[in-house]
């Protein structure tokens, strides 16, 4: 299955471009999608917490989603839609939408938030959405955002679910549940690394590749970096993942993806670098910074 969804190599997680009247900027969208599969990535998320999902109507989720749809179809290129939800209905509903898209590939859905339902509620979870989902489903384990750690023997049994194909790993580092989780992973269950700065350590240990938000910038070093670890370049994947590391560090220096934005606003890549209440903008030196930083990978 994993092989299938090429569930390796870099999958960016597009930001929403909006128009400066506030409406969203699809120009600006599908040129985005177009220019990092041009620079190597493998595929593209829409509708992930870098496209500010919770903050986007059902109207413009669905707009996001045919724009990302169109490209992908063209370019023959992954596409992950975001489908999360509080509850297992809402999930469940969420999932059931993407139907009408035949070029999504994988659904990426988060650990249910705020409810922390213990380990075995979110295997009940998955196990119910699984069995539903008309795509695979690909884990998104954020414990920092949803409040619910879950050690490497839970992530390994949601990896054992019939319809579950891979994780998004953000666990906030590189810890002994991710070791132990790399160092023994389910058949046919790959694991994209989550948290940018840590996806140089997390590929050396085992991961496939990386779901970054980062990836808008230097997309082409980010799959060399995967390259790299993929083919046992240690110098040169050592070297690159620690200047990426200091980029994604620039980059997050203010709440997703406000900074990321900010860049791509100054590079002309999309009209405005508006975010949606309760985000702001980020500030002239975060940018700047960030833009520093980038010039030096």
């Amino acid at each position: 299955m994993t092989q299938d969804l090429s569930l390796h190599g870099i999958h960016v997680p597009l930001v929403t471009p909006f128009t400066r009247a506030g409406g969203i900027a699809t120009d600006a969208l599908e040129a985005l999608a177009h220019q990092v599969l041009d620079e190597g990535a493998t595929g593209i998320v829409a509708l992930g917490t870098t496209g500010e999902a919770a903050a986007l109507d059902d109207a413009e989720r669905d707009l996001v989603t045919g724009v990302c749809a169109r490209v992908c179809r063209e370019r023959d290129a992954v596409l992950t839609v975001g489908a999360g939800a509080g509850g297992t209905r809402g999930a469940e509903a969420a999932l059931g939408r993407l139907a009408k898209w035949p070029e999504v590939r994988a659904a990426l859905v988060t650990v249910p938030p705020f409810v922390r339902p213990g380990a075995a509620g979110v295997l009940a979870h998955f196990a119910r959405l699984a069995g539903v989902s008309p795509v695979p489903l690909v884990v998104y384990h954020i414990p920092y955002r949803t409040g619910q750690p879950l050690d490497a023997a839970a992530l390994r049994a949601l990896g054992e679910l019939p319809g579950v194909a891979g994780m998004k790993y953000a666990g906030g580092g590189v810890g002994e549940e991710a070791v132990a989780l790399l160092g023994a992973l389910p058949d046919g269950f790959a694991v994209l690394a989550g948290d940018d700065l840590y996806v140089s350590p997390l590929l050396a240990l085992g991961a496939t590749g990386g779901v970054l938000a980062s990836a808008h910038l230097a997309t082409a070093r980010y799959a060399e970096l995967a390259a790299a670890w993929r083919a046992g370049d240690v110098p040169r994947a050592r070297a690159l993942g620690h200047a990426l590391a200091r980029l994604s560090a620039a980059l997050f220096a203010e709440p997703n993806p406000a900074v990321v934005k900010g860049v791509l606003h100054a590079q002309g890549r999309i009209p405005t670098p508006d975010v949606r209440l309760p985000l702001l903008p980020a500030g002239g030196a975060s940018v700047s910074a960030a833009l520093e930083r980038l010039a030096e990978v």
